[in-house]
């Protein structure tokens, strides 16, 4: 009971939308999904198996999340919407980690024994990201939406990417529940590929556009570039 006491209190300080441990309780997926795992995984080390793969597939029909039962799940873990969820059989996750829909927590597919990921305590899994193998998840740390993570990841780091990075914040902090000022390492190689074709333009004296998705909009609309894409429509 205590775990579940935590699990409650935890989604109650991560979802904005719950308005009561009540309506978590009897509506929330990932938190069923979670409290009934708890019972599978009990009677999976009291060797009653059977039994707890009957509860885990029935869970798995009834909220989209299929846990495996010998996973092991600290108290305070918070599965926010949940469908989609996979977590793997020797995963390990510590407490106050959060997991939003369609998250992996799986295998490689080449590896015997502990095969799948270990999540240390404050970790945030993003929407879609892939965790695979038997790997570490540092604490305090953060997952991008989408990103395939196949090695360790030290603690106090954000992941984004295919294959997940680990992305410099330049001594920025990144609000706890925050996804969208995850850093994008794609676009920060255009914008510097970018840079340095305005540099040899230059150096050429070569007008071209400035215009570019790797732009802030900030930059698109400065006269200086304006003036740019005028020059450019005259010549053309």
């Amino acid at each position: 009971m205590g775990k579940i006491k935590m699990d409650l209190q935890v989604a109650m300080d991560r979802d904005p939308a719950a308005r009561s441990k009540w309506e978590i309780f009897w509506t929330y997926g990932g938190f069923k999904a979670l409290y009934r795992h708890r019972f599978a995984h009990w009677c999976y080390r009291h060797h009653m198996r059977g039994l707890a793969h009957w509860i885990s597939a029935r869970t798995r029909r009834k909220t989209g999340v299929d846990i495996h039962p010998a996973a092991q799940i600290a108290g305070g873990v918070f599965i926010d919407h949940g469908v989609g969820v996979v977590i793997g059989e020797t995963a390990e996750i510590a407490t106050n980690v959060v997991i939003y829909q369609g998250v992996t927590l799986g295998g490689t597919g080449k590896d015997v024994g502990k095969r799948h990921p270990t999540i240390q305590q404050n970790v945030m899994i993003s929407a879609g990201a892939k965790v695979l193998g038997p790997i570490t998840v540092g604490h305090d740390s953060k997952i991008g939406a989408g990103s395939v993570v196949l090695k360790d990841v030290p603690p106090h780091s954000t992941v984004v990417g295919v294959p997940g990075r680990v992305v410099k914040q330049n001594d920025e902090r990144i609000a706890d529940m925050n996804q969208i000022r995850l850093p994008d390492p794609i676009l920060e190689e255009f914008r510097r590929l970018n840079r340095r074709i305005d540099v040899l333009e230059q150096a050429l004296h070569i007008q071209a556009c400035k215009y570019s998705i790797t732009m802030t909009e900030d930059a698109r609309n400065a006269p200086d570039a304006q003036a740019d894409d005028a020059r450019r429509d005259r010549t053309e």
